[in-house]
């Protein structure tokens, strides 16, 4: 799908990803740009600077993802892209906090099941729409310090996996961007501390990877391309890989 004139919408639009998302469609001409952040301030603040539209909502209810996309769809006639991409990071294991695992759960999977109830009936009766969500290569190789983002980001994945396989031939498009660390908010939140910080990439790298492959219909958008061969590996060898992030966990937690 080429971005020129097309109608999109990105969530998590006020920062980071979403906001680099943001500049990337409006220079690759897309027809109208929706910002949309639980911070209105910062989707107004991209919006201005792009041209854009601001819609504040909070993407874990339900009723505030539909009238986003009734708005969206009632002024500009329809929603081409949708970029599911607001995100939340929590870490620990089993003992964070019930609160902290419904927060990642809401956040990660129930923002997406929300945005497909909103747009298919429309994309379908169209023939045709994309949807892109922000994963995390979380979902594909877990993450060692942090289980409720790990999992949660997982599932998030395999909702994606269903979408493109059971709307594809209906004409509709699903993305996953899988990322490892970007130069955001979230991650530089631990400072240098944070394992991923080293290999880091700029949000403006990630739209980059991000529209190439919405021009190529790909599903798996991965900017850092070492985590194909990282999940290869784990594919080849599940119990060698268990026992390299091991070993990569404690290297992590004696380093701290």
């Amino acid at each position: 799908m080429d971005i020129r004139d097309r109608v999109v919408i990105v969530t998590g639009g006020g920062g980071g990803i979403g906001s680099a998302l943001c500049r990337r469609f409006a220079a690759d001409g897309a027809k109208r740009v929706v910002v949309s952040d639980i911070d209105p301030k910062s989707a107004e603040t991209v919006a201005a600077e792009i041209g854009g539209t601001a819609v504040p909502a909070d993407v874990t209810v339900e009723s505030e993802v539909a009238d986003l996309v009734f708005r969206t769809v009632k002024e500009f006639g329809r929603v081409d892209i949708y970029c599911s991409n607001a995100g939340i990071a929590f870490g620990g294991g089993p003992e964070a906090s019930d609160k902290e695992w419904r927060q990642s759960w809401d956040v990660h999977v129930m923002a997406h099941v929300y945005a497909a109830r909103a747009l298919l009936p429309g994309m379908r009766e169209r023939g045709e729409g994309y949807i892109v969500g922000t994963i995390s290569a979380a979902a594909l190789l877990n993450h060692v310090l942090a289980a409720p983002y790990a999992v949660t980001k997982a599932a998030g994945l395999s909702f994606f996996e269903w979408m493109s396989i059971a709307y594809y031939d209906e004409g509709i498009r699903v993305s996953a961007l899988c990322p490892q660390g970007v130069r955001t908010a979230m991650l530089t939140q631990e400072g240098e501390r944070n394992f991923l910080t080293a290999g880091a990439l700029e949000p403006a790298q990630v739209a980059q990877s991000v529209v190439e492959a919405i021009r190529d219909e790909r599903f798996l958008i991965l900017p850092h391309p070492e985590v194909e061969e990282f999940f290869r590996r784990k594919a080849a060898d599940y119990d060698r890989w268990l026992r390299g992030m091991r070993r990569l966990r404690e290297k992590i937690l004696q380093e701290r």
